[in-house]
């Protein structure tokens, strides 16, 4: 990516960190009004994660993060996969980047005002589409990947509630088939599906929903915490049935269990986050024999803990996958520890010295338990974890 860069580029970029550290949220705070003034571009991006605020300061990590390592961008490398991945979700192409990167110089022309000096704006308008370059790239090699398959697609395709479970007190599982009756493309075990609402009467609002079955080329199981102010969720629950359309995208994300996975793993999950965990199991059970797992997962009780009985019928059936739960609410007649998970106890009853850490929940949980696993001595390539919503660590777009 340097290659494309002058040295007097990186300079100017390099100064700028302190700037971006200091005005990076207002810069792109004042870039989304900016872009969102064209409906159509605006109807690409998740809202509800623009009320939140919380794209906002991933996208203004994301920058920084970037002018940061502007002589060894080969770091961001998991970073912009990220990026790659979730614009792949959302149907983002390389027309809509001009719209970004008109918004953004202008933005920063805004904020700064007299500060943003022309080199200053032709650097950054040099740095911008040196990664839109690699973005493009990458996306473009997904997307041959995928529609390679038989039951691949491209953008938005329509799906039918075909099933609805109640897994547990506040949770709901759907199972999604095509409309147009043709296969599906197997997802990596941990992937997520992107869905629109519009054919369901939600005009505008768009999800991230984890996968939760394991990968075949019949159909998709999304499986959803009901929230009380979450939109999607309240719609799922409360009123889609079999037989309501949904829109989504092919499948996405970069963590997943990799097809060769060959250490032992941890799976390791806190509330709902327990979605992409089910289909790493179901993967494990039916198609990896010889791969030794340990599902360890913690919940408020045994009324909000769901797929329990599917687990540990997937558990015995493969015999080298451990299950073990925590409940926070003590609940005797259950085969739950009582608590919380702790790093004591893994390091007790699981191979953390050899094997692979796959990690998702709600981000307190992953905080607590990346850094601790790091200060264990975890290598950072053996933990691998899943964010609900923008990574503000991350770099992000």
């Amino acid at each position: 990516m340097t290659r494309s860069l002058g040295p007097e580029t990186i300079e100017i970029i390099r100064t700028t960190v302190p700037v971006l550290e200091q005005h990076g949220p207002a810069i792109t705070a004042a870039m989304y009004e900016r872009l969102f003034q064209d409906a159509e571009i605006a109807a690409l991006f998740n809202q509800a994660n623009q009320k939140r605020g919380t794209q906002i300061h991933a996208l203004a990590g994301a920058i920084l993060a970037y002018a940061r390592n502007i002589e060894n961008l080969a770091a961001l490398g998991p970073a912009v996969e990220r990026i790659a991945q979730k614009h792949i979700g959302y149907a983002i192409h390389p027309d809509h980047y001009p719209h970004v990167a008109r918004a953004l110089l202008a933005a920063i022309e805004e904020v700064l005002g007299d500060a943003a000096t022309p080199a200053i704006i032709g650097a950054w308008e040099q740095a911008f589409w040196s990664l839109a370059a690699i973005l493009t790239s990458r996306e473009a090699e997904i997307r041959e990947q995928i529609e390679a398959d038989p039951g691949g697609w491209r953008d938005w395709r329509r799906f039918v509630i075909v099933d609805r479970r109640a897994e547990s007190d506040t949770i709901m599982s759907f199972t999604l088939r095509p409309e147009d009756g043709g296969k599906v493309i197997p997802h990596r075990p941990g992937q997520y599906l992107t869905f629109r609402f519009d054919a369901a009467g939600q005009t505008g609002l768009k999800r991230n929903f984890s996968i939760s079955c394991g990968p075949n080329a019949d159909h998709y199981r999304i499986t959803v915490k009901r929230e009380p102010k979450g939109e999607a969720s309240v719609f799922l629950h409360d009123t889609a049935v079999t037989g309501t359309v949904l829109e989504a995208t092919p499948p996405a994300g970069e963590f997943y269990l990799h097809p060769d996975q060959a250490r032992p793993v941890v799976l390791l999950s806190g509330g709902v986050g327990l979605t992409p965990m089910v289909s790493m199991v179901e993967d494990i059970a039916s198609r990896r024999p010889d791969l030794p797992a340990y599902y360890v997962h913690g919940t408020t009780s045994r009324g909000t803990h769901a797929m329990d009985t599917q687990i540990r019928h997937l558990a015995r059936r493969h015999g080298k996958i451990s299950v073990a739960t925590f409940y926070e609410r003590s609940d005797p007649g259950s085969e739950a520890n009582e608590g919380m998970i702790t790093l004591d106890w893994l390091k007790a009853n699981t191979p953390l010295e050899e094997a692979d850490v796959f990690l998702c929940g709600p981000k307190p949980f992953l905080r607590h338990f990346v850094a601790a696993l790091a200060d264990e001595g975890v290598p950072a390539n053996r933990i691998h974890y899943e964010f609900f919503g923008p990574a503000d660590e991350t770099l992000a777009a």
